[in-house]
C-alpha cells in the first residue's frame, strides 16, 4: 500500500511530551475519551458519505488485521510466523472493535511490534562488535514484502545478520569510510531506529491504527490526528517552504514518486523520480541520519525546512546497485509561483522537405490565485488566462501547431481544468461528476468560443494526474487533439477535508481531520479516468511497467467504471482512427532509427531490469564486479548515443566523475526526445491534413471538368 506525502510544505518541529516505557497502554482516560469521540465520528462518518460504500463487517476487518500488520512490519523484519497466527484471532473481530471502541488489539499488536524493534536492534548492536567476512558466496533479501514471515527467531536474526552485513558493505564499497567510521554510522543509525519506536505514544498507535480502517475501504480516505493536522495546514498553505517533491513509501524505503516543477529539487537537477532516500542530514556538516525502515512522516520532518537552509539527501539513485549511494544537497525554498505557471517555447521542425514551427505550452499544474479572484482583483492569475496570453503570443509566431505539455502535472484547481479546456473547444460538457448517493454533474464549458481552432496535441504520462486527466479525456473524447505520451496516473476521485471538531457540541480537546473520497470523474464519453488513467492515441514504448504506478498500484483503490454519455459534439475536423493508425506507423518508423529514442529505451529497461531484483550478493568482489558491469553498460549505451548525433566519446572516469556529489560534469541528453517526438507526430498530422485537402481539392477539380 502507497501513502503519499509531498514536501511543498513550511517548517514545522516533531516533538513528543514523553518518552514511553517498554509497553504502550492507554492510561489517560481523556485521551481515551477522545479515542471513543473520534471512531465513533470517523466510522459514522464514511458509513455514510464515503464514496465507497464497504460496510464494517468480518471480510473487512480482515483487511483491516493484514494491513496494520503490513504498515508496521512491510520487510517482514519484525513479527514471527508464530505472531501472525497468533493475532488471526483478530480477523472477524477488528470490526466489532472499532464499533466498541475496543482498542487492546491494535495496542496488543503494537506492544509485540515495539519489543520485537528493541530485540532486533540490540541484535543488530552485537553484530557490530564482530568482523564480517566478505569473501563468503552469500545474498541479501533486502526486499521481503512478499516472503512469508519468519519462522523462528533463529531465521528472523539470520535476516537481520545479513543486513548489518550489507549495510556495512555498502558503507565499504563508499571508499569513504574507515571501518571505524562505518561502526560508529551504523550505531548511530541503528540506535536512532530504537529511539523513534520508544518515542511514539497512544496517539500515534492510535492514529495508525485508524489509518489501517480508512486504508483498508480506499486509499485516499485517511484521518489527520492534531498534530498531523497542523501538519497538514502548513502544507497546504500558500507559503510553501521545502525541496519540492513528492514521496510514497516502499518497503524499507523513502521512494521519490516525482520532483515538483519549480521547486528545489527539480531546479537543482540532482534528485529525480525513482530515487530512494535512505539518509538525510541538515546544514553542509550535520550527520546524516539512517532512515531506512522510518515512517514516512517522520523523513518528511527531517526534509522539510524554512527557505535558505540546506537538507542533504543520501540516495541510492534509481537503477543504482543497492549500495551505490549518493548525497546531494539542496536548499530550500518557496515553489515559486513564475515557475510553476504556465510557459511556451518553439520548435523548429525539419519534417520531410518542410519545416514546420511547432508551439509548445508547458504547464505544471493548475493554479488560480483563488484570494485575489474573491477579492475582485480584475488581472489576478490563472492557468487558463496564462495560457490565453501564450496562445495570443504564438499565434503571432505563426505556429503551424500546438503541444500542450502536461507530463508531471499532478492536477490542481477543477475550475481551471474546466476554463482551460474551453480554449480549445467550442461549447459543451467537459467532465462529469458522480457525488456519494449516485447524483451526477455536469461541468461544461464556460466559454461557448473556441479560442484556438489550430492543430493540437497532448503530451501527458505516467505522473500527469486529476484537472489534467479531465483535459487529456475531454481533448480525446471530442476528436479535438491527438493526445501522446504513456497512460496517466488514474487518479479520478475527489477527496474533502472534514473537520472533526465541528461534530462537538462543546468545545473540547481537538479530534483532527478527516480525509474523504466524496465523488469520483467521469469522462463525457461515460468513462472513468480512475485507476486506468486516459490511455493515449500514441503510446510511447517508455510505458514498460505501468501497472505497477499510479492508481494502479494503490491496494483498495476505487476500481473502473462507467456511466451514461454526455450529450456532446465532436470537433469538426476530428483525429479519426484512420488518421491515428497512419500517425503509428509514421512514430513507430521514426523511433526505430532515433539514437535518443534508443538511448532513452535501453536505459530505462535497464533501469527497470535492475529495479526488479530483491537480493544482492554479500561478497566484496562479486558486488564490485557487478558495479563494474553497469557502470560499463551505461557508458557504452551514453557513448553509442553521443557517437550517432556527431559527439566524442568520454572515458569512464569523466563518466564516473559526473555522478559524483557536487560535480560540475553533466553529459545528459540535452534535448527533450520525448517533446521533440511529440512535435514530429503533430507535424505528420499537418503533412496528412495538407495531403487530404490537396486530395480534395484535386477531386473538387475534376468534378467540376
Amino acid at each position: 500500500m502507497l501513502r503519499i506525502i509531498t514536501l511543498t510544505f513550511g517548517i514545522f518541529i516533531a516533538c513528543y511530551s514523553l518518552i514511553l516505557p517498554a509497553k504502550i497502554a492507554i492510561e489517560d482516560k481523556d485521551a481515551a475519551k477522545n479515542f471513543d469521540k473520534i471512531t465513533r465520528i470517523i466510522t459514522d462518518t464514511i458509513s455514510r458519505h464515503n464514496f465507497k460504500q464497504i460496510p464494517l463487517d468480518d471480510e473487512l476487518s480482515e483487511t483491516i488485521l493484514d494491513t496494520y500488520l503490513n504498515d508496521l512490519d512491510p520487510n517482514r523484519s519484525y513479527f514471527l510466523a508464530s505472531d501472525i497466527k497468533k493475532y488471526k484471532q483478530y480477523k472477524t473481530e477488528l470490526d466489532d472493535a472499532l464499533e466498541d471502541n475496543n482498542l487492546k488489539p491494535a495496542f496488543t499488536i503494537f506492544n509485540r511490534y515495539h519489543e520485537q524493534v528493541n530485540k532486533q536492534v540490540d541484535y543488530a548492536l552485537a553484530l557490530l562488535e564482530q568482523n564480517f567476512d566478505f569473501n563468503v558466496d552469500e545474498e541479501y533479501q533486502f526486499d521481503r514484502s512478499d516472503d512469508p514471515w519468519p519462522a523462528t527467531q533463529k531465521a528472523l536474526d539470520e535476516t537481520w545478520r545479513k543486513r548489518v552485513k550489507n549495510d556495512y558493505l555498502s558503507l565499504k564499497l563508499g571508499d569513504k569510510d574507515s571501518d571505524e567510521d562505518i561502526r560508529e554510522t551504523l550505531q548511530n543509525n541503528y540506535q536512532n531506529l530504537k529511539r523513534r519506536t520508544n518515542q511514539l505514544n497512544t496517539n500515534d498507535v492510535y492514529q495508525l491504527f485508524i489509518n489501517s480502517y480508512t486504508a483498508s475501504v480506499e486509499p485516499h480516505t485517511s484521518y489527520f490526528s492534531p498534530r498531523t493536522s497542523e501538519n497538514f495546514k502548513i502544507r497546504m498553505s500558500l507559503s510553501l517552504e521545502g525541496i519540492g517533491a513528492v514521496l510514497e513509501p516502499e518497503n524499507e524505503y523513502t521512494k521519490v514518486r516525482r520532483v515538483v516543477t519549480g521547486g528545489p529539487a527539480a531546479t537543482s537537477e540532482q534528485l529525480k523520480s525513482g530515487d530512494r532516500i535512505v539518509g538525510v542530514g541538515q546544514d553542509e556538516q550535520g550527520p546524516i541520519v539512517d532512515v531506512i525502515g522510518w515512517r514516512l512522516d517522520d523523513v518528511v520532518d527531517l526534509i522539510r525546512g524554512p527557505k535558505g537552509t540546506t537538507v542533504r539527501l543520501k540516495i541510492f539513485p534509481k537503477g543504482a546497485t543497492k549500495g551505490d549511494f549518493k548525497t546531494i544537497a539542496i536548499v530550500r525554498d518557496k515553489i515559486k509561483l513564475e515557475e510553476q505557471a504556465a510557459q511556451k517555447d518553439v520548435l523548429e521542425i525539419n519534417h520531410g522537405t518542410g519545416k514546420y514551427k511547432i508551439g509548445v505550452i508547458t504547464l505544471p499544474t493548475f493554479y488560480s490565485d483563488f484570494d485575489a479572484r474573491q477579492r475582485g482583483e480584475k488581472d489576478f492569475r490563472s492557468t487558463s488566462r496564462d495560457v490565453k496570453k501564450l496562445l495570443i503570443g504564438l499565434k503571432e509566431e505563426q505556429v503551424d501547431g500546438i503541444v500542450l505539455d502536461l507530463r508531471n502535472n499532478g492536477g490542481g484547481s477543477l475550475t481551471e481544468a474546466n476554463e482551460l479546456t474551453g480554449l480549445f473547444i467550442k461549447s459543451g460538457p467537459i467532465v462529469q461528476v458522480l457525488q456519494t448517493g449516485g447524483k451526477l454533474n455536469l461541468n461544461r464549458d464556460p466559454d461557448p468560443n473556441l479560442f484556438y481552432d489550430g492543430p493540437l496535441a497532448v503530451l501527458v504520462d505516467r505522473n500527469s494526474a486529476s484537472a489534467s486527466e479531465i483535459l487529456t479525456g475531454a481533448i480525446q473524447d471530442y476528436e479535438r487533439g491527438i493526445v501522446i505520451g504513456e497512460p496517466t496516473f488514474g487518479k479520478g476521485t475527489v477527496q474533502n477535508l472534514i473537520d472533526l471538531n465541528q461534530f462537538q457540541w462543546m468545545k473540547g480537546e481537538p479530534l483532527g481531520q478527516l480525509k474523504m473520497t466524496i465523488a469520483q470523474f467521469f469522462r463525457v464519453n461515460g468513462h472513468s479516468t480512475q485507476h486506468r488513467g486516459v490511455v493515449p492515441d500514441i503510446v510511447y514504448p517508455t510505458a514498460f511497467d505501468i501497472e505497477n504506478h499510479g492508481e494502479r498500484a494503490l491496494v483498495n483503490a476505487i476500481p473502473w467504471a462507467e456511466v451514461e454519455p454526455a450529450n456532446y459534439q465532436r470537433h469538426e475536423a476530428g483525429i479519426t482512427t484512420d488518421i491515428i493508425e497512419q500517425l503509428k506507423t509514421s512514430h513507430a518508423t521514426r523511433i526505430e532509427s532515433d539514437p535518443g529514442f534508443h538511448y532513452l529505451l535501453t536505459q530505462g529497461r535497464s533501469d527497470f531490469e535492475i529495479e526488479k531484483q530483491k537480493s544482492i550478493s554479500l561478497m566484496e568482489e562479486k558486488r564490485r564486479q557487478r558495479s563494474d558491469i553497469i557502470d560499463n553498460q551505461r557508458l557504452a549505451r551514453y557513448n553509442l548515443y553521443r557517437n550517432k548525433i556527431g559527439q566524442d566519446e568520454i572515458d569512464k572516469e569523466t563518466y564516473l566523475a559526473s555522478l559524483e556529489e557536487d560535480s560540475e560534469l553533466d553529459f545528459t541528453i540535452d534535448e527533450d526526445i520525448l517533446l521533440n517526438e511529440a512535435a514530429n507526430i503533430l507535424t505528420d498530422f499537418l503533412d496528412l491534413s495538407s495531403a487530404n485537402l490537396a486530395a480534395e481539392m484535386l477531386d473538387t477539380n475534376s468534378n467540376i471538368n
